[in-house]
């Protein structure tokens, strides 16, 4: 069970943030309305809000699950695989060091929180353009001090490992249909998302909650089978800068 979230307000720098998409120049008001609903859908879930000033030098700050990992026993500060998001995690540090104790990946290592998918007491570490074997051996040293277990994934056909998979609970993950076949995620139950709902994979399965990205009715079908009441966001703004719905809070 998760009770609190951290996020953090889009600066206004935010369409100057990293992106790979076509989808367009985000429009500012727009984004700050969804980011306002989504912090909503969390208060729903059960969640109290920290809520993080914005920080016009990091146009991606936002998305603040890339800057640490938080587990029930510790907090693993993250080195940003991009030289631009690395001045990000100091803010976060200074907040989780409040609720857990501390560990930080160090130089040469680097890794972004969306790389990192938790199943109960084991994390699968995604390597990709933004985390590096370093980073994951960092992190898995870490993890293990706490008694928890660790092992690479390597990230195929998108930005982070939790772009194309999500684990909602209950031995059930959310993943894109063409890594049905992931060895490393064979003995798990899958929910397969089409090619046309590719972003619907990025869901967040919150205390009895499920939150997913608005327009994918296919998806929609699918996890309304499930015993857990359905949010739909629209995230039409994060989507246009490579974000989704995990990368917008940090969950504990």
């Amino acid at each position: 069970m998760f009770s609190k979230a951290i996020v953090r307000k889009p600066s206004t720098t935010f369409s100057q943030g990293l992106s790979s998409s076509n989808l367009g120049r985000p429009d500012y008001q727009l984004c700050l309305a969804q980011h306002q609903a989504y912090c909503e859908a969390l208060k729903i879930c059960g969640l109290e809000l920290i809520e993080l000033v914005a920080e016009e030098n990091y146009p991606d700050s936002t998305f603040v699950e890339d800057t640490a990992i938080v587990t029930k026993k510790c907090a693993i500060i993250s080195r940003p695989g991009h030289e631009s998001r690395k001045g990000e995690v100091e803010s976060i540090a200074e907040e989780l060091i409040k609720h857990r104790p501390i560990e930080r990946v160090a130089a040469p290592g680097t890794l972004d929180g969306g790389d990192i998918m938790q199943l109960e007491n084991h994390f699968y570490i995604g390597l990709s353009d933004r985390t590096n074997k370093e980073g994951a051996r960092q992190l898995s040293s870490f993890l293990n001090k706490y008694t928890y277990t660790a092992s690479t994934i390597d990230v195929i056909d998108s930005l982070h490992l939790k772009s194309g998979v999500n684990y909602i609970g209950d031995g059930i993950i959310v993943l894109m249909e063409s890594l049905k076949n992931t060895n490393e995620l064979k003995d798990y139950k899958k929910i397969l998302i089409t090619a046309e709902e590719t972003y619907a994979s990025n869901c967040v399965r919150i205390n009895d909650c499920i939150i997913m990205p608005k327009g994918f009715p296919n998806t929609k079908a699918k996890l309304s089978a499930l015993p857990y009441k359905i949010i739909e966001l629209d995230m039409s703004e994060f989507e246009k800068m490579d974000g989704g719905l995990s990368c917008l809070s940090l969950r504990f």
